[in-house]
């Protein structure tokens, strides 16, 4: 199959801002990490005009599709996760071309996943958790029980994929999978809420125990990123501070859950400062000591 293709990707790595070629198979029947294509070639380069162009070709009753990606939007999809499938090409793809060992340093910085891009990762899982957990509550209380399940599959996606960077991986499409071998107690979660036999409201209150449980356990590690932003400096931080600060855009639409549910657990405090209206205060942010 690399024969075939060797004239498309051979024009390619030819091109000066060329970066590397990568090559990924189908394996099984149904392969949702190459989009059911026979195979994936990715490419990436840099300051393209188009960050991400896509092309999709047959041949021999066989399909393929051509990724070239900038190297500044797969960074975006590495760091935030909002491309899993870009991961796992680079993980698993072949190396066919590279420019001074640029996919082979890629790979190694992904096997290493640097504390940074970790904490940004768990933020972004975890305030995502945090709004879902929230709904499904919600949902409970208020007996709509099968949207609060759903929401409540949500949630252990979340809280799944959160255990997944923790123990230093990213997380795949695949994840129930990895959660199996890397955190088997959140899978035991996943399989009760599924296929136990209780009714759907029992099983949802069940859940609802367990995952406050989980969260609440990794609320300060989780919410690391968010805290040492706050950290730099002495004085409090107002939420409309926080909001328009870059470092937090990947999180920005779930941040107001999450920051109600650090005060609620004690990781940051809310500090009053006056307004010009009587009894009127703004609210502000700071982290707990520790």
């Amino acid at each position: 199959m690399e024969d075939v293709l060797r004239p498309i990707y051979q024009e390619r790595a030819s091109q000066s801002n060329t970066l590397g070629i990568l090559l990924l198979e189908k394996m099984k029947p149904i392969s949702p990490v190459t989009d059911n294509f026979d195979v994936i070639l990715f490419i990436i380069v840099r300051d393209a005009e188009e960050l991400w162009y896509v092309k999709h070709y047959e041949f021999n009753n066989k399909s393929a599709a051509m990724h070239i990606v900038d190297e500044t939007l797969l960074q975006h999809w590495i760091d935030t996760s909002s491309y899993r499938r870009s991961v796992e090409w680079v993980i698993n793809g072949t190396i066919v071309f590279e420019r001074n060992e640029y996919v082979s340093h890629l790979k190694e910085n992904l096997r290493e996943f640097p504390q940074k891009t970790r904490d940004l990762k768990k933020a972004i899982e975890f305030a995502k958790l945090i709004r879902s957990y929230s709904e499904s509550k919600d949902l409970y209380d208020s007996g709509q029980y099968l949207d609060s399940y759903s929401r409540m599959v949500h949630s252990l996606h979340y809280l799944a994929r959160l255990a997944i960077i923790e123990k230093g991986f990213h997380p795949e499409v695949t994840v129930w999978n990895q959660v199996k071998r890397i955190e088997p107690e959140i899978y035991k979660l996943y399989q009760e809420l599924i296929e136990s036999g209780e009714p759907t409201d029992k099983r949802i209150q069940l859940m609802i125990l367990a995952v406050e449980h989980s969260v609440s356990k990794r609320s300060r590690a989780s919410a690391r990123h968010l805290l040492t932003l706050m950290n730099e400096r002495e004085e409090p931080w107002s939420f409309g501070e926080l909001k328009v600060h870059p470092e937090i855009q990947e999180y920005i639409l779930d941040l107001s859950s999450m920051i109600e549910y650090l005060v609620d657990k004690g990781v940051l405090n809310v500090i009053l400062q006056e307004t010009k209206g009587p009894q009127i205060f703004h609210r502000t942010y700071k982290p707990a000591a520790d």
